[in-house]
């Protein structure tokens, strides 16, 4: 099994919602709106392993057979701060699902990734995780925080990326190339190249800043 399980959605809407993220001219409260309707189209190819235990109802005709969410709940975690932009989109399709936040800063000199806060339960053992994360640029950050998961019993982990670069999917698959625990990563889109400043090009910009405003 490879380490990393790649998936990009081709969809016209898809297409058409990642097309006006990148413009410069959209926004920022357009770029939040599209954001959270994008991710909502990439959550529904994101959770097509999640978990379901059998149940039946009664329907007013007769009793049915269906499914339900298994136990434990999954667990959607933006990393901070631009993921937060993606947190609406993915609990509209499952709202049931528990939130847990990881933040995480790049260096921009040395482009590797450090933690400075998280929010997540001590022990994860038997949850599906689901990774909220717009650009996988350089794979430091986002492996960083598979990791911290799989280091808290995680056994199931999807990424969810707006963009990513050819490099940066080959980097996170070779830090997670000694992981035992599935990996997939749902993408909206995969561009050319990184820049020498570690950016994805021709990709949308920084999506934090976007979102939310330069600080």
């Amino acid at each position: 099994m490879a380490a990393v399980d790649v998936t990009v959605i081709d969809h016209p809407l898809v297409a058409h919602k990642l097309t006006a993220l990148r413009d410069v001219e959209t926004d920022s409260p357009t770029f939040r709106r599209l954001t959270e309707e994008l991710v909502t189209l990439l959550a529904y190819e994101a959770t097509r392993e999640v978990r379901v235990t059998p149940t039946t109802v009664q329907t007013p005709v007769a009793p049915a057979d269906g499914v339900r969410l298994a136990l434990p709940k999954p667990l959607v975690v933006p990393i901070l701060r631009a993921g937060l932009g993606m947190l609406e989109g993915m609990t509209r399709l499952v709202p049931t699902a528990e939130v847990g936040f990881v933040g995480m800063v790049r260096n921009e000199e040395t482009l590797e990734p450090s933690t400075y806060a998280e929010r997540l339960p001590e022990d994860l053992s038997g949850r599906q995780c689901y990774v909220l994360d717009p650009m996988l640029a350089t794979g430091g950050t986002l492996a960083a925080a598979v990791r911290f998961l799989v280091d808290r019993g995680a056994d199931h982990i999807t990424c969810i990326c707006l963009l990513a670069a050819p490099e940066g999917i080959e980097r996170l698959t070779q830090l997670l190339d000694d992981l035992h625990v599935p990996c997939t990563l749902v993408l909206a889109g995969l561009d050319e190249r990184l820049n020498e400043k570690g950016y994805i090009v021709p990709g949308l910009g920084d999506a934090g800043d976007r979102l939310y405003g330069v600080v």
